[in-house]
């Protein structure tokens, strides 16, 4: 082996390094200030008179956004390409929590929301072009190490935000948003920085507009759907479930371990996510897992409901990992990010839909436990579509 060749194995090992180190700030920035809303939220609701209805909204806003903003993202990357509109996505994510740091009316509230959600929704689509620019050979690990950046993301605001973040600024929710649009604007300027270009122009014909006659990207949605709607709605749905059974106590250990159960799903997957890529057995067996924890979710208490919502959480966190993984693998490189943008639409339609059904459920019968109907049928919808996965030999064209 010569020097020259030890050479370039380790510039091309520091660049894979400096590419996996930027994925994985841009999936925190994807999360920090979308999760910084609920441990203020009170305080919002007091300071602003919001009624509980506008708080829905409040609440809502992100995956409206993440829906309705995914295809002009998708232009965005056609026209300037996706590094660029990830610094932009971030930029703006950063902006528009800094701007709900100026709320004094529930208006410029919902319109600073709006700028963030928008931000983020950009971010998305421009996620997995990049990993498969920076790292073509490791598509799995590489979407497993953003999407752990993006649960870290999630869990840093809920963790810190009242312990910390507030008592450093004097219990000012206002000024809580300012703090945690700062780790965002940085991650931006680091990634404009430090990331690797593009060795070709984008061309100006690029396609942007999905085809959503191609039923893959059907499927692909649908089942991210499936993970997305299990996550949101569950947490939506869990307390005030257990609220009206009597059951207080028990909220804040099945909503803890909803969420941290996300984390050893990502953590398993960094090692194991290229071997799962483009198996069918994974979603199946998380749709099972997860229709198996909803029912615990809704029958059990004590320790067997923290194991249950613990098992949901990880249920999530790996088929989200999993679907992000596929629109590299599956599409041809011009059309990563009109795949993914489709995905993200159709996922988070998903994801308002699926509460409110719930609800419905819920006032028609007046029976709490049957607003986990429309969740477990996303279980059972990604158990259903998951064989329809299909090789990517197949797949492009």
């Amino acid at each position: 082996m010569t020097a020259g060749s030890e050479t370039d194995r380790a510039v091309a090992a520091s660049n894979t390094l400096l590419c996996l180190t930027l994925l994985w700030l841009a999936g925190n920035g994807m999360r920090i200030t979308i999760l910084a809303v609920p441990p203020v939220i009170s305080n919002i609701h007091d300071d602003l008179g919001m009624t509980a209805t506008q708080i829905g909204i409040l609440s809502g806003l992100p995956m409206v956004l993440f829906a309705a903003a995914a295809v002009p993202g998708s232009l965005l990357i056609a026209r300037f390409g996706a590094l660029a509109a990830l610094i932009f996505g971030l930029f703006a994510t950063a902006l528009g929590s800094a701007l709900r740091g100026a709320s004094e009316s529930i208006a410029w509230l919902y319109a600073a929301s709006i700028l963030t959600g928008f931000g983020v929704a950009v971010i998305q689509p421009a996620m997995p072009p990049l990993v498969r620019a920076w790292a073509p050979r490791r598509i799995g690990f590489a979407t497993a190490v953003y999407t752990n950046g993006l649960l870290i993301g999630e869990i840093l605001p809920i963790a810190l935000t009242i312990p910390i973040v507030l008592p450093m600024v004097a219990g000012s929710w206002r000024a809580s948003f300012v703090v945690w649009a700062i780790p965002v604007a940085i991650i931006a300027l680091i990634v404009a920085l430090l990331a690797p270009r593009p060795a070709t122009t984008i061309s100006a014909a690029r396609k942007w507009w999905p085809d959503w006659r191609n039923g893959l990207i059907w499927r692909l949605g649908l089942i991210l759907g499936s993970a997305n709607a299990l996550y949101f709605a569950s947490n939506a749905f869990i307390p005030d479930y257990l609220h009206q059974a009597g059951r207080d106590g028990e909220i804040t250990g099945a909503l803890t371990a909803l969420n941290i159960g996300q984390l050893p799903a990502s953590f398993l997957l960094l090692m194991f996510a290229e071997r799962l890529e483009l198996k069918a057995w994974p979603y199946i067996a998380c749709g099972i897992l997860g229709l198996v924890s909803i029912i615990g979710v809704v029958f059990a208490n004590g320790i067997v409901l923290v194991l249950a919502a613990a098992t949901l959480g990880f249920v999530c966190a790996a088929m989200l990992i999993l679907m992000l993984a596929l629109p590299p693998l599956l599409s041809p490189p011009d059309d990563v990010h009109r795949t993914a943008a489709a995905m993200f639409t159709i996922s988070y339609t998903c994801a308002v839909i699926t509460p409110v059904l719930s609800g419905i459920c819920w006032d028609l019968t007046g029976v709490p436990a049957t607003a986990f109907i429309p969740i477990g049928l996303c279980a059972v919808l990604a158990i259903t579509l998951a064989p329809k996965i299909v090789d990517p030999r197949r797949a492009v064209g």
